[in-house]
């Protein structure tokens, strides 16, 4: 593979004696990698129906690797079902060194195409509340199904500057995660176009916009909150000396210890202007030393948690129409009246929490639960997610082996008259093993297709 002369020379005196070793690794395949989204299955349960072989990610405790050229998980009904993520395996390590727990109120800023932020909101378990924004609207919106696939409901998608954010966000995260955009130079062996893309935008015009970045993100963050910053390139433009350059204007920030792994490699202080040893805490990963590619993450936080941080909310009454109530009817849930917000026919069940988003470019708000059409309530394919099986009185299940699946997932009509009642009809959650795809209208024992057009298999 041709490298840029300039980063050659750079890696070998970072590197030094391995350098040879860390060309070497150029020569080997890459790998591949799936996470298990612990919020629909554990991880025991998806080892005993996955049905193409897998190893585990060592230090990653829901992380598998696969063999990419012999099988293609994307096509599988569990990817649709969002059983799993695919996710280069360095890439998972950021979301797995978060702490988030149920109830945190999270903000992954750059967030597309939505690797970590599924990680993030899997966490949650339904409980808090995830911001997941991405500057790009178009990109944003394939973060947009990701998320909805995962079955993540607490959720708000912003497209937005994380400047545009602070105001909004005063000191109101406990967690946040920062995958800075950056030059991308441990992707090189994955992708060999972020060469070309290096050469154009290097280590300076990305250090530059993480400088701003992270400041901006330490705004919105509590005291006491936690935040991981990450990046997949190796300079230390962009990696230890951004860290100094958010304590120099933020000293209540301290580096915090990672759980560890024997491949992580520390940070290295002697690339910085103060060379603060604190700076060891900080992991680098190399591809000579792991099975994955290059990354670098600090996990910081800030000061104690002397203020609650909190923001004046204002909890709205509400009523829940009549054609969503009937429909209801149907689903183990109890809804909170005053989390519901109708736009037009669209109504959304909002995170709790939040304060005032007015003027935020939104791609979604809450979970989409469906649209009130005249006499009638349509629930929507987010909807369909984020319910489990159990919680809907009105279910067809088929085995993923069932051919019917495939032909649901390309959108067409099924028979399935000797599952259901001859007189059976209305909304049925369509399953695959027991884990929802959508939705379909039931008449006479067939099933009308209403699964999302754009979510299609092809």
């Amino acid at each position: 593979m041709n490298l840029p002369v300039a980063f050659e020379e750079k890696m070998k005196e970072l590197l030094g004696e391995e350098y040879e070793e860390y060309i070497a690794c150029y020569e080997e395949p890459r790998y591949y990698g799936l996470r298990v989204n612990t919020e629909k299955i554990s991880v025991e349960e998806f080892e005993n129906i996955c049905p193409f072989e897998i190893t585990p990610v060592p230090w990653i405790k829901n992380g598998f690797y696969y063999d990419g050229e012999k099988v293609s998980p994307a096509k599988h009904p569990y990817y649709f079902a969002g059983l799993y993520y695919l996710q280069e395996p360095s890439a998972m390590t950021p979301a797995s060194r978060l702490p988030v727990e149920p109830g945190d109120k999270v903000l992954d800023v750059c967030a597309a195409p939505g690797g970590k932020a599924t990680e993030l909101g899997a966490k949650l378990h339904g409980k808090g509340v995830l911001i997941a924004n991405d500057i790009s609207s178009s990109r944003a919106k394939g973060l947009l199904k990701n998320i909805e696939v995962f079955g993540i409901g607490n959720v708000l998608v912003l497209s937005e500057e994380p400047g545009k954010l602070e105001s909004y966000f005063p000191e109101y995260f406990d967690k946040i995660l920062i995958d800075a955009p950056c030059s991308g130079e441990g992707m090189f062996r994955k992708d060999k176009k972020m060469v070309k893309a290096w050469e154009e935008h290097g280590p300076e015009f990305f250090s530059n916009l993480q400088r701003n970045i992270i400041l901006q993100a330490a705004r919105m963050l509590k005291p006491g909150g936690m935040l991981l910053y990450s990046t997949c390139t190796f300079d230390s433009r962009e990696n230890e000396r951004i860290i100094e350059h958010l304590i120099k204007n933020y000293p209540e920030f301290r580096i915090l210890d990672m759980e560890p792994y024997e491949g992580f490699c520390p940070g290295i202080p002697e690339v910085t202007e103060q060379k603060d040893p604190e700076l060891l805490k900080t992991v680098r990963i190399f591809p000579h030393k792991m099975k994955g590619e290059g990354h670098y993450l600090a996990l910081l936080q800030k000061g104690d948690p002397e203020r609650s941080g909190e923001l004046n909310m204002k909890k709205k009454s509400g009523r829940i129409p009549e054609d969503l109530a009937e429909f209801m009817k149907k689903v183990s849930w109890d809804l909170d009246a005053s989390r519901l917000d109708v736009h037009g026919e669209r109504i959304y069940y909002m995170p709790e929490g939040l304060p005032d988003v007015r003027g935020i470019r939104f791609l979604r708000t809450g979970l989409l639960l469906g649209e009130l059409k005249k006499n009638r309530f349509e629930p929507s394919q987010a909807f369909a997610m984020c319910l489990k099986k159990e919680e809907y009185e009105q279910c067809i299940d088929l085995s993923a082996s069932d051919e019917r699946v495939t032909r649901y997932l390309k959108g067409e009509t099924l028979d399935v008259e000797e599952l259901v009642d001859r007189k059976a009809k209305g909304w049925y959650l369509f399953c695959v093993d027991g884990y929802p795809l959508g939705w379909g209208k039931l008449a006479g024992g067939m099933l009308k297709n209403k699964y999302l057009p754009g979510w299609r298999l092809c």
